[in-house]
């Protein structure tokens, strides 16, 4: 047993054929390495039964949000009622289940080896259209240019934050916003936290839809959705007022120091820096983990004085030479590495919320 008490939040809208069998995949992977698992749904409003779907499942509680307002405001009520409960540790998924039990199970088990603020799950082998592919290319290349150094996949929704950490973040985004993962990541390399990244599988939705309600009907595949071109313009501007101007309120965050800045509150400060905190950076050897930047994807490595921003084998745990690897590749779940070590910045999706009125999660 590694958690006395793991909470695993998921922001769900119209899930109902898959949420149940993605719990109970979950349930069984991370049963070990906890003596208390609890399931924390917080449902956009669902029209199929998802809530119906879950009701009577002892270790599921199910948070049915009070109006439909998309996959971003739903992700962080969900973080908020999974703190509420005050775990030990604390996972972040979707409700739609791209991700495999076994994969989540070694996310979980990395942050408590690593003993870092967050570890990032780097979703592989997607299949996308071209022009999520454009967009995914061009957020890469403003975070990178922004901030000075490559986050591997800005929006994954599958994360594992110490309580402490998360709360930070939760508690200085505004509670409507479009993409609070993305606004995450920028802090967490901001106040140097210490990020971990692992690579998982992406995997196709589960029931019977592979695309969900997402962006609602494309009549031209061929082109993007209008909601999708409306979404994107909307959180460009959202990310650049929260995230990417100079004095932006998410510039000024620390794990230690003055208060956390709370939503609506915005602070003039720049970054801050906790002594002491571990660089978003780090290294990998047997636990499959890495939090060094990628220098395939023009990252670099970032520029912090400790063993682990510097890529040298870290004694406290066992930490080697920098490069994640899929999460299957050690001791984190079943399955073998593919050769070599895969790049972390090939496959991350473009920004994966919703569009506010769609309300899919």
């Amino acid at each position: 047993m590694q958690y006395a008490h793991l909470a695993i939040v998921m922001p769900a809208y119209n899930e109902a054929e898959g949420i149940g069998g993605f719990i109970d995949e979950i349930r069984d992977a991370v049963a070990p390495l906890a003596e208390r698992v609890t399931f924390v749904i917080a449902d956009d409003r669902s029209t199929d039964g998802t809530a119906a779907a879950l009701a009577g499942v002892d270790d599921v509680l199910v948070e049915t949000q009070p109006a439909n307002r998309g996959h971003g405001p739903t992700a962080l009520a969900a973080y908020r009622a999974g703190l509420a409960l005050s775990p030990d540790a604390l996972v972040h998924v979707d409700g739609d289940g791209q991700f495999v039990g076994s994969e989540i199970a070694g996310a979980v088990r990395a942050l408590a080896r690593t003993g870092a603020d967050v570890v990032h799950g780097v979703r592989r082998g997607r299949t996308d259209a071209w022009y999520r592919r454009v967009l995914t290319a061009c957020v890469r290349l403003l975070i990178a240019v922004t901030v000075g150094r490559g986050v591997p996949d800005v929006n994954t929704p599958l994360r594992v934050y110490r309580p402490e950490a998360v709360r930070l973040l939760v508690n200085a985004v505004p509670s409507d916003a479009l993409v609070p993962h993305v606004h995450f990541s920028l802090a967490e390399v901001r106040a140097r936290l210490d990020v971990r990244y692992l690579h998982v599988r992406s995997i196709p939705r589960r029931g019977a839809s592979s695309t969900g309600t997402m962006w609602g009907k494309v009549a031209r595949p061929s082109l993007p959705p209008k909601k999708l071109v409306l979404f994107a313009r909307d959180a460009l501007v959202e990310v650049w007022r929260w995230s990417l101007r100079p004095g932006a309120p998410l510039r000024a965050l620390s794990l230690e120091g003055p208060d956390p800045v709370e939503a609506g509150g915005p602070a003039d400060a720049g970054p801050a820096v906790a002594p002491g905190t571990a660089g978003a950076s780090g290294a990998a050897g047997t636990d499959g983990v890495s939090g060094a930047a990628d220098p395939a994807n023009g990252s670099g490595a970032p520029d912090h004085a400790d063993a682990r921003a510097s890529g040298a084998a870290d004694p406290a745990n066992g930490l080697g030479a920098p490069g994640p690897v899929e999460a299957g590749g050690s001791a984190d779940g079943p399955g073998a590495p593919g050769p070599g070590t895969p790049n972390p910045a090939a496959a991350p999706d473009a920004p994966d919320t919703r569009d506010r009125g769609s309300g899919s999660a």
